[in-house]
């Protein structure tokens, strides 16, 4: 059986395969669901390599924040650089989770290999992604509209 481990950020980083899961965080002033949890759901449905992975994300457990702005963007720097694939789901709603860090990060990923990039067709604002859209195609980069599709993807 496969196994599947979840880091939250600021936690140590492990050896071996690893998933980020790159996208828009909810703010506690315009609180949504997360979709992490339902990526990590699919991921561990998925996953059948004969090794464990672990699924990096940034947001913090317990809802802990960092004590330094700048404590958790290193975290998430370094775990987006030792991560074997770096999934980006942007469900863009500029009014709850408009993704601007996203954008950037991006940016400085879709030229590594690692990225895949998901941009739902159903969000609130998809004209928002169509940018990033055409830029991950320029690179290569896998481009789906479906959270499994992505994951799949992401774990090929």
């Amino acid at each position: 059986m496969s196994t599947v481990h979840l880091v939250m950020a600021r936690e140590p980083l492990p050896v071996g395969l690893k998933v980020f899961l790159a996208g828009p965080t909810p703010d506690k002033s315009a609180p949504v669901p997360s979709w992490r949890p339902k990526a990590l759901v699919i991921i561990t449905a998925q996953w059948t390599g004969p090794q464990p992975l672990t699924v990096l994300t940034p947001e913090s457990r317990d809802g802990v924040r960092a004590e330094r702005y700048e404590h958790q963007v290193d975290w998430e720097t370094d775990a987006r650089a030792g991560a074997t694939a770096i999934l980006f789901w942007i469900p863009r709603d500029m009014r709850t989770m408009p993704g601007m860090t996203t954008n950037v990060e991006f940016g400085l990923d879709v030229s590594t290999g690692r990225a895949v990039l998901g941009v739902p067709a159903d969000c609130p604002n998809p004209e928002r992604n169509r940018y990033l859209a055409y830029v991950a195609r320029r690179h290569g980069v896998p481009v789906c509209e479906t959270l499994t599709d992505a994951v799949a993807e992401a774990l090929a």
